[in-house]
């Protein structure tokens, strides 16, 4: 089973200073039948203009990614980080039994795009913990989150993996999934043929059911795309 989330029919919220597109219901954005996928419960893509942001706001029991595509973000937590997490850097931010953030554009002048994907714990509570790393632009599939934290991956509460995807003009891999896990897939740039299907940025795919996946860049602009594997 793959099915397809069109980037054209996600959730859309605008105020101004923040243009965001959600794939599954957030905020005053509701839709029944997109309220998450397995324990994936939110994929925003956000675009904040220079020198705004989101003030400081509480979480807790949620795995909190972000990825910045354009940009860089400048974050201030309390559990007393202060970082910058420019385009291309993953965060992980695991809420646990609570904690306080920022998010600004650190631009004065130039745009910031990151997406944020909030995954739900296997268990509540816990220390809250901060993880940031470049895995770089590397050809093909790289983890980037495990449940483990192995060969230096970002380590999750929950029994997910993050990769990253890059595939250039006429490449291919193939992603073997283990039994009963679920696979879902968004596509950064580019167009991504997967099995039958293809997908354009912004477009998402639900994957239950499937042994093995073909992933492919039939077109001249490279590919990026983000494939969580969930359970």
């Amino acid at each position: 089973m793959i099915n397809i989330r069109l980037a054209n029919e996600r959730g859309a919220a605008n105020f101004g200073w923040l243009d965001s597109k959600h794939t599954f219901s957030f905020g005053s954005y509701h839709d029944p039948k997109h309220m998450g996928f397995s324990a994936l419960r939110v994929i925003n893509d956000d675009t904040v203009t220079p020198g705004a942001g989101f003030g400081t706001h509480g979480h807790r029991d949620m795995e909190i990614i972000s990825f910045v595509t354009k940009g860089i973000i400048a974050h201030k937590d309390s559990m007393g980080n202060v970082q910058e997490l420019p385009k291309g850097e993953f965060q992980l931010m695991s809420a646990g039994s609570g904690v306080t953030h920022s998010e600004y554009n650190g631009s004065g002048t130039d745009m910031l795009k990151f997406l944020q994907i909030w995954i739900e714990p296997e268990t509540k509570g816990g220390t809250p913990g901060y993880q940031q790393k470049d895995f770089g632009q590397q050809q093909g599939l790289t983890t980037i989150i495990t449940p483990t934290g192995e060969n230096g991956t970002l380590k999750i509460k929950q029994q997910a993996t993050l990769r990253q995807l890059y595939l250039a003009q006429d490449t291919a891999e193939k992603l073997t999934i283990e039994d009963s896990r679920k696979v879902y897939i968004h596509v950064v740039e580019g167009e991504l043929q997967v099995n039958e299907k293809t997908l354009n940025a912004g477009d998402g795919a639900q994957i239950a059911d499937l042994a093995t996946l073909d992933l492919r860049n039939q077109n001249e602009q490279q590919v990026l795309a983000l494939v969580l594997e969930l359970p």
